[in-house]
């Protein structure tokens, strides 16, 4: 049977906001990679403009991906207030509903008040609402209105984080905004995922996958430190802290001497942003590159153990092996990025790989715990039918199950409400 046409369009919906959000993120790595970052000196206001009236020819130089990247943050917001609100509707009825939706409104209206006191305010609140919103989920995972609420929190957070970058002058900021744009791309993919027929309808589990969840989660993880690592660095404007590779000046390991730090600044080539570097950038650029290897190792980890446990064409195997060739990918990048001198384009690519490795590698984590997830949600679900008072059909078995074997070995056991596997 397919999805409701609500629920076909709402996945649809959902798909377009993460592919909305990808293009945030390429634009927010050009604007850095760019040195564009301060092309617009004020916020909420460009050049004392409202952000939706500034004025086209004057969209020029770092001016022009500044403000494109500002105006791209606003449509994704509202793309997010707008699947939250969905969800919400979709899933709530009588007050529930009303109250959620009014206090979504509430919240998205404040952003117009256009002073910082509000914006600070709603930072603040976002970090509890998005813990709260994750708590209840984890209580009642067959829904996704919470899913919606923790976005909605974390697209306000971030637009004021990526705000106060500017007018607080503050690079650690940046840190934080880049991070909470890759960890915000992976929530609204794992919220299009739990939204899809797929997912609802023919789950595949089996030991040999659930056997796969430590080497992917421990590979993610390990992703998302090289990440961390990465936008540190590049905050710090020390992507080319050490201008060759594979070398370090000609080193396995660079001096760090003050002696062989001032000889280095003297030798820079870096003219986006340039400042003088120290000895701790000349590190974490190394600690980057060393991260890249135990990256490229975990995956390669994770891909030789699908290979042994999963047949031939199984989805999470040839998953498995995209991932690795992205980690590929996003090596290379890294090292043409230096080979480059950090052509602006090149490092952009590499920014925007990253955030591909992120995401695959947290659907992946989803997946390998999907046995459990399915459990929770099949007990939630006729929980929830018997508090609403509704019982078996006549001709139909609630949790019946039709047990298929698939190819690989694995079996789906197909539910009235959806499926699991065993």
């Amino acid at each position: 049977m397919e999805l409701p046409p609500i629920r076909r369009w709402l996945t649809r919906y959902a798909w377009m906001t993460v592919g909305a959000t990808f293009v945030l993120i390429w634009l927010g790595g050009l604007v850095t990679s760019k040195g564009a970052g301060m092309a617009v000196p004020d916020w909420p206001n460009t050049y004392g403009y409202n952000l939706f009236l500034f004025p086209i020819s004057q969209w020029m130089g770092g001016i022009f991906y500044e403000h494109t990247h500002r105006l791209w943050a606003a449509l994704v917001g509202l793309l997010t207030a707008g699947l939250a609100g969905w969800l919400w509707a979709r899933e709530t009825r009588g007050r529930d509903r009303w109250l959620g939706l009014g206090a979504m409104a509430l919240a998205v209206g404040l952003l117009g008040v256009r002073a910082m006191p509000v914006y600070v305010g709603l930072a603040g609140l976002a970090l509890p609402v998005m813990a709260w919103g994750l708590w209840r989920f984890a209580k009642q995972p067959a829904g996704l209105r919470w899913l919606g609420v923790v976005a909605l929190a974390a697209v306000i957070l971030q637009g004021v984080l990526g705000g106060l970058r500017v007018t607080w002058l503050k690079d650690e900021l940046g840190v934080f905004h880049g991070l909470l744009a890759q960890s915000f791309l992976v929530l609204l993919t794992v919220t299009a995922v739990l939204s899809t027929a797929w997912w609802r309808r023919g789950l595949v589990q089996s030991d040999e996958v659930r056997a796969l969840r430590l080497p992917f989660v421990v590979a993610t993880v390990l992703i998302f430190g090289q990440l961390t690592l990465g936008a540190t660095m590049r905050h710090r404007h020390a992507g080319l802290a050490v201008p060759d590779f594979p070398l370090a000046y000609g080193r396995l390991w660079p001096r760090l001497d003050e002696e062989a730090v001032r000889r280095y600044n003297q030798q820079r080539i870096e003219v986006v942003a340039a400042h003088p570097i120290t000895a701790t950038d000349v590190v974490l650029h190394m600690a980057h590159r060393l991260g890249a290897c135990v990256v490229v190792g975990a995956v390669v980890w994770v891909w030789t153990r699908s290979r042994r446990r999963l047949a031939a064409g199984h989805p999470v195997r040839r998953l498995a092996a995209v991932w690795l060739g992205l980690i590929g990918v996003q090596f290379t990048l890294g090292a043409v990025t230096v080979w480059t001198n950090k052509a602006a384009d090149i490092a952009t690519a590499h920014v925007a790989v990253g955030a591909l490795a992120l995401l695959i590698g947290g659907v992946m984590c989803l997946v390998t715990w999907n046995g459990r997830w399915v459990r929770r949600v099949m007990g939630a679900g006729a929980a929830a039918d018997r508090a609403g008072g509704a019982g078996p059909q006549k001709g139909i078995s609630v949790g019946s199950i039709d047990r298929t074997a698939t190819p690989s070995g694995c079996v789906i056991a197909m539910h009235d409400r959806g499926a699991a596997a065993v």
